[in-house]
C-alpha cells in the first residue's frame, strides 16, 4: 500500500524559512515523479513543484520560483521542499503526491494518484 507522510509545517514570520519533508513507502519511487501541491482556504489546490524520478529535472510554479527548492533522497525515499523568503500568500496546506505513471514528468494534478495527508504552513505578516 502506497503511503506518503509529510512533516515540517508550522508557523513562521514573513521572510522566514521552512523545510517540508515527504517520506514515501509502498512503491518504487525511483521511477515516479514526485510533486508538492498546496491549498489555501477557499481556493483550489495548486501545483508548487515537481522532481523527476532521477532527480535531474525539476519544475516550479511561477509564484515560488527562486524561493522554493525541491530535492529528493532516493536512498531513504524522501522528498524535500525548502521554502525561503516566505510570504503570507504562501499560507496553505501543503501535500506531496506521486505521479500516476512511471517515467512521466508532469505538473498536472490529475496525473498524480497518491497523496499525503498534508501539513499546514502559516506565514504571518
Amino acid at each position: 500500500q502506497v503511503q506518503l507522510v509529510e512533516s515540517g509545517g508550522g508557523l513562521v514570520q514573513a521572510g522566514g524559512s521552512l523545510r517540508l519533508s515527504c517520506t514515501a513507502s509502498g512503491r518504487t519511487f525511483s521511477t515516479y515523479t514526485m510533486g508538492w501541491f498546496r491549498q489555501a482556504p477557499g481556493k483550489t489546490r495548486q501545483f508548487v513543484a515537481a522532481i523527476s524520478w532521477s532527480g535531474d529535472r525539476t519544475y516550479y510554479a511561477d509564484s515560488v520560483k527562486g524561493r522554493f527548492t525541491i530535492s529528493g533522497d532516493v536512498a531513504i525515499i524522501t522528498v524535500y521542499l525548502q521554502m525561503n523568503s516566505l510570504k503570507p500568500e504562501d499560507t496553505a496546506v501543503y501535500s506531496c503526491a506521486t505521479a500516476r505513471r512511471p517515467y512521466y514528468f508532469t505538473n498536472r494534478e490529475d496525473e498524480y494518484d497518491y497523496w499525503g495527508q498534508g501539513t499546514q504552513v502559516t506565514v504571518s505578516s
